[in-house]
């Protein structure tokens, strides 16, 4: 099985340009500078490209941080 939280920390390095990301449950969009609204649409993309999965809106609202988003992942593939 894919490694969920190895392939989102690729993706969040890649979407922020920022080698050095490490991922944690708790993480939010308040521990990475560039992490705005537009910022979150784009990761969105790219973890629906990469997981070749899709989000509803209501899901990606609810989650709250970087944890929460690992288990909707992994429960979509």
């Amino acid at each position: 099985m894919m490694d969920v939280k190895e392939n989102l920390q690729d993706i969040f390095r890649r979407i922020f340009d920022d080698d050095s990301i490490l991922l944690f449950d708790e993480m939010t969009a308040d521990d990475i500078e560039d992490w705005d609204s537009l910022m979150h649409i784009d990761l969105i993309l790219e973890i629906e490209k990469v997981f070749s999965i899709k989000f509803t809106t209501e899901e990606v609202l609810k989650t709250s941080n970087v944890g929460e988003f690992i288990r909707l992942i992994e429960n979509k593939i």
